[in-house]
């Protein structure tokens, strides 16, 4: 009983010394210059999750502190960054004076859209020494696989070539995307596509995405996140780095980049070229990619100018047919594109040329005039431009489909022939921006408006036919024009009630006039305009536990229009409606010295929803259609934890139920055309929308400088139509990465950095993405067409940057 006793004691003790050993760090953050209180600064304990934001009068306060060697480092927009190196074993009293910089900060451009510590909004940032630990030459949606609710698919199946992203179940033509600030989303389709970007993870400075609504921002709407990136912040010190990697599937990336540094302290330039090629896992999925970044900029102490040229150009061969699913067990990287028939339908082989050749190119101008240390006024100019085709041969196509004669030989009349078409887009978008910063005592306002225009003309050329009459091809078989301007204004603001609370209202205006004109491919005349005048108010509320916990809730409504190819395909007679999305979001976090945890509950309410149903036009193209109610409702988590100075375990996981209510799917009938099989099926998962989304990134850095990441995803099931039918589903998949990136410093570099990917390194079989035709053929059971992307199972790459 003694010893119970003793032990007992000796337990009490134990704890309750650990629980004295623990103090406190306060005090407040200074302007150095001036001595006053600076609210809003970032403070961190750099060996922990622990993070805080000065109050009003500069305050801040960390509890909990563990004796021993620590690090505080503070930032704050317009100031050098601040790192302390201190000494705990009492309750610290430290005062901190931050040194404005002698140049304004670029950093503000993108202030005005982008998500603080007190907005009530659920969102991740990557930074970019994580992004160029794993820049292997992939697209960038493959550097956003660590937040949740995100699911990535490649069509060559290896990351490099076209690529897609889902958010919330959302695609990129219902994600906005922002460069500095600048609308990347195309004007018509919405949709993003970041293979005409190749290499652009080796330009950013670090990429915000929020999930739901989101603030109100510059460009398309977000339906479901938006991305905000941010290119490369300029050097204050020359410097020069070269970039190599190779590996599976014949890949090489090669890149050279270089920075003048602050010149007379005021003029910067920096550059980057890359080029990636690959042979894809698919067959014939090749992808040459080049591109360029080229920035220039002027620093005075209250004017920033900064103009941004990024070049790119992708040649890749089509692999979006996909694999037959009858094909993904025995030849699961067979590609049916480019296959070319004889007349008796024997296949003969593959036109050599059937690629997707696109350039585009961006221009930016940004100025940015601080009128004190609590107002700024930023602007930009831009202009993207791109142009190109893609190219296909076609077998036995009628003569009719591209506008030509039958051709006479003989006494015999030819109706059809083999033909090579190209299919191009030339299109343009410009348009300014400009916001206005302040913040006044208890106040942060943000207001905003921008001016865009967009024109795209599409045409195609029949450049071959094997039988034609004579200067009959080589020419234009169809052309239209799209043209889309659209004026935005925003006003947002975020009021500290008291210590504790902050308030936000975030208010937007978007006018959209959008007209077509001219003939489609099938000659069916596009002619049409439409205009739309949205409002989308949000609001929310902040509440601080303390230093290292918070609460949110917040409530945003945002419309879109409807984009270029629910227009075009859609009959005269039928009606489409914007879609209208309502998105409430709770959020809670928490950080500690080992341990942090981020978790949100969300639904997003829709109002007629654009989506597939089956039905289809007069022509018999498939349509969307609005479906009158859906919703996405979620929990979704982060958690990080770091353990023993050498490791660090980061999580994140999604649950959520995705629906349609009411739906009606419509199936062809083969031997009724163009009577359709009606089936009432009340309420079904959303298409492409798992329910389980994990991710887990468990990293150990046995020795200084040297690092191994196990990076792993879980995607569940995901249906391929709106009708939840298993048979018509990707299977769930668990893939592991093994990352390892070490980086010495010799004399004769300034460092080198190795890395080395693994990629599935259980040679998981996997498919992320596909489509499906159904349809009746005279059988009780539907047939179908389809095809799947299936994923490349274990590949590597192995790269090397040296750095001057």
């Amino acid at each position: 009983m003694m010893k119970k006793k003793v032990l007992f004691s000796s337990l009490l003790f134990l704890m309750s010394a650990g629980v004295m050993a623990q103090f406190t760090i306060s005090g407040k953050i200074y302007n150095q210059e001036t001595g006053n209180p600076l609210p809003g600064a970032h403070v961190f304990v750099n060996e922990t999750y622990l993070h805080t934001v000065s109050e009003p009068n500069g305050s801040y306060s960390f509890s909990g502190i563990k004796p021993g060697a620590l690090s505080i480092r503070v930032t704050y927009l317009g100031f050098e960054t601040l790192v302390k190196q201190v000494a705990v074993d009492q309750d610290m009293k430290l005062n901190l004076m931050l040194k404005a910089i002698s140049f304004m900060s670029e950093e503000v451009i993108i202030t005005a859209i982008r998500a603080g510590e007190k907005s009530p909004t659920t969102y991740s940032t990557i930074g970019k020494e994580e992004i160029s630990s794993q820049n292997t030459g992939k697209d960038l949606p493959y550097f956003l696989t660590g937040i949740p609710s995100a699911v990535v698919s490649s069509d060559a199946g290896a990351g490099i070539g076209y690529t897609g992203i889902r958010i919330r179940g959302t695609d990129l033509s219902g994600i906005n995307v922002t460069l500095n600030g600048v609308p990347v989303n195309d004007g018509e389709s919405q949709n993003v596509y970041f293979v005409d970007l190749p290499d652009l993870a080796a330009s950013i400075s670090d990429i915000q995405v929020q999930r739901g609504v989101g603030t109100s921002t510059n460009g398309a709407a977000s339906f479901g996140a938006s991305i905000n990136i941010k290119t490369e912040t300029f050097h204050s010190e020359p410097y020069a780095e070269i970039s190599s990697v190779a590996g599976s599937f014949n890949t090489f990336k090669n890149s050279v980049g270089f920075g003048t540094g602050l010149i007379n302290s005021r003029w910067t330039m920096d550059g980057r070229i890359s080029s990636i090629k690959s042979d894809g896992y698919i067959d014939r999925a090749s992808s040459t990619l080049y591109s360029g970044y080229f920035s220039t900029g002027y620093y005075g102490k209250r004017d920033v100018f900064k103009a941004v040229v990024m070049l790119g150009q992708e040649v890749t061969d089509q692999a979006w047919d996909g694999v037959p699913k009858d094909s993904l067990v025995k030849n699961r990287t067979y590609n049916p594109s480019g296959e070319i028939h004889a007349q008796d339908g024997r296949f003969i082989g593959y036109y050599n040329n059937q690629i997707d050749h696109y350039n585009q190119n961006y221009f930016q101008l940004h100025y940015a005039h601080e009128f004190n240390k609590h107002v700024n006024l930023v602007s930009a100019a831009f202009l993207t431009t791109g142009k190109g085709y893609y190219e296909s041969y076609k077998n036995n196509r009628s003569f009719s489909e591209y506008g030509l004669s039958d051709t006479i030989v003989g006494s015999d009349t030819i109706r059809s022939t083999n033909l090579i078409q190209q299919k191009w887009l030339d299109n343009k978008y410009y348009g300014t921006n400009l916001s206005l910063n302040a913040l006044l005592g208890r106040f942060n306002l943000n207001a905003g408006a921008g001016w865009s225009n967009y024109e795209g003309d599409h045409f195609g050329k029949v450049i071959w036919a094997q039988v034609a009459r004579m200067g009959e091809y080589d020419r234009n078989w169809y052309f239209n024009t799209g043209s889309k301007t659209e004026i935005n204004v925003f006003t947002k603001a975020t009021y500290d009630l008291n210590e504790r609370i902050t308030l936000y209202g975030d208010l937007q205006f978007r006018s959209i006039q959008y007209d077509m004109s001219g003939l489609h491919d099938d000659f069916r005349d596009l002619t049409q305009s439409h205009h739309f005048n949205f409002f989308n108010p949000k609001a929310g509320v902040v509440y601080a536990v303390n230093g290292n916990q918070s609460l949110y809730f917040s409530v945003a409504i945002a419309n879109r229009e409807p984009g270029r190819s629910v227009y075009r395909d859609s009959d005269a007679n039928q009606k489409v409606l914007p879609e209208r999305m309502t998105d409430f979001e709770v959020g809670y976090h928490v950080g500690g010295k080992h341990i942090k945890i981020e978790t949100n509950l969300y639904y997003m309410d829709y109002k007629d929803q654009l989506v597939l149903t089956g039905q289809i036009n007069n022509v018999g193209e498939a349509i969307k259609t609005n479906v009158a109610k859906s919703y996405r409702a979620g929990l979704e988590l982060v958690a990080g934890v770091k353990l023993l100075n050498m490791m660090e375990w980061n999580l994140h996981g999604a649950y959520s139920q995705n629906k349609i209510l009411d739906f009606i799917s419509y199936t062809d009938d083969w031997y009724a055309w163009p009577e359709q099989v009606i089936d009432s099926m009340g309420t079904t998962n959303i298409s492409f929308s798992p329910s389980v989304v994990a991710g887990s990134n468990l990293s150990v850095l046995p020795v200084k400088d040297f690092k191994i990441s196990l990076i792993s995803n879980y995607v569940g099931r995901q249906y391929i139509d709106n009708t939840q039918t298993k048979s018509r589903s990707l299977d769930p998949y668990f893939v592991n990465n093994l990352l390892i990136n070490y980086s010495v410093m010799p004399k004769w570099v300034k460092q080198l950095d190795f890395m080395i990917s693994l990629n599935n390194i259980f040679s998981q079989e996997y498919s992320s993405n596909a489509w499906v035709y159904t349809y009746y053929a005279g059988g009780d059971r539907p047939e179908e067409m389809n095809g799947y992307f299936p994923q490349a199972k274990f590949n590597f790459m192995v790269g090397l940057t040296l750095h001057f």
